[in-house]
């Protein structure tokens, strides 16, 4: 769940914030190796459409359906890095090779399991900490290849380059890198060490989570968790404290996680625009309120339910 650290908590072990491959950070704009490694059987390839891959489910969890280069299909090329052995990961942003989307590639699939499209909110918890990062690494990059696929400043069209980690220009040759948006996500918690929890109103009935939003320009991430609360629920939160952050590449989002307190006496107040009811819970109330399934919680694989599950203290009930 969580070690504790000074003022709050230090998330560990977050789902999509895993992995053990080098970056290969300085392999990106070296075309001879980046040629060699493609042309080398036992480099492995994750073919990625739609923020989906192929994964084999079973009992004991889930593995990504990697292929040699030479059963890839084309697309992109995303260098993803490389492990201790010298194993060199790429990403395909494309259709999954054979007959069609969704199929398995041309040699089979590994022996045993359900083998089937899926994304990184169903996949991400059940896969180890390589194949986790692989495919959140993969997913972010190949969503941010489908978007500026033009050149922002003048309109012309930008090539991939530096191993699917820029665009350049084709006009005047300026590089235009993969976008992050930074979002703060907080819980929220009143002098009885209750918990704030929100239902948007674009979610189902019964969905509650903590707040979020974007940090905007100029704005630092504490003062977007400030801001944010008290636009969204008119609660004045103080002492906020940093907790740890998880990528959320659908599309493009780093969620920075933070906790905070409010002052006693204070009343919600909804925006009423995107939050459409918020209450306090203390933790007998939230252990009823799933029990009597009044409510949804968010899934394990996002940092909101990590986060409630270290206040509440214990794993979470099954309820998401």
């Amino acid at each position: 769940m969580g070690t504790e650290a000074e003022g709050g908590w230090a998330l560990t072990g977050l789902t999509l914030a895993r992995g053990d491959v080098d970056r290969a950070t300085v392999r990106r704009g070296d075309e001879e190796w980046l040629a060699a490694a493609w042309a080398d059987p036992g480099t492995r390839v994750l073919v990625v459409t739609g923020g989906k891959a192929l994964v084999r489910f079973s009992r004991d969890g889930a593995e990504l359906v990697l292929v040699p280069p030479a059963e890839a299909p084309d697309g992109i090329r995303l260098l993803l890095g490389t492990d201790g052995a010298g194993t060199a990961y790429f990403a395909v942003a494309a259709q999954p090779p054979g007959p069609g989307p969704g199929q398995p590639p041309r040699h089979g699939p590994p022996p045993g399991g359900e083998v089937r499209p899926a994304s990184l909110r169903e996949a991400g918890p059940l896969l180890g900490d390589r194949h986790a990062g692989l495919f959140t690494q993969a997913v972010a990059l190949a969503n941010w290849h489908e978007s500026p696929t033009h050149c922002p400043r003048c309109g012309a069209p930008a090539r991939p380059a530096q191993a699917g980690h820029i665009r350049v220009c084709t006009a005047d040759g300026s590089e235009h890198f993969p976008r992050t948006d930074p979002a703060v996500i907080m819980l929220v918690t009143d002098d009885a060490d209750r918990v704030l929890l929100a239902r948007n109103r674009r979610w189902p009935e019964r969905r509650v989570s903590i707040l979020a939003g974007f940090v905007e320009p100029g704005e630092s991430a504490e003062q977007a968790v400030a801001r944010e609360v008290a636009e969204e629920t008119g609660i004045a939160v103080t002492g906020v404290r940093y907790l740890g952050s998880q990528p959320w590449p659908m599309p493009q989002s780093l969620m920075l996680g933070f906790r905070s307190r409010a002052a006693a006496g204070q009343r919600i107040q909804v925006d009423d625009e995107e939050i459409a009811e918020a209450r306090w819970f203390s933790r007998d109330d939230l252990r009823a309120a799933i029990a009597d399934r009044d409510i949804l919680l968010p899934p394990p694989v996002s940092i909101a339910h990590r986060i409630i599950e270290a206040w509440y203290g214990e794993p979470l009930p099954h309820a998401w």
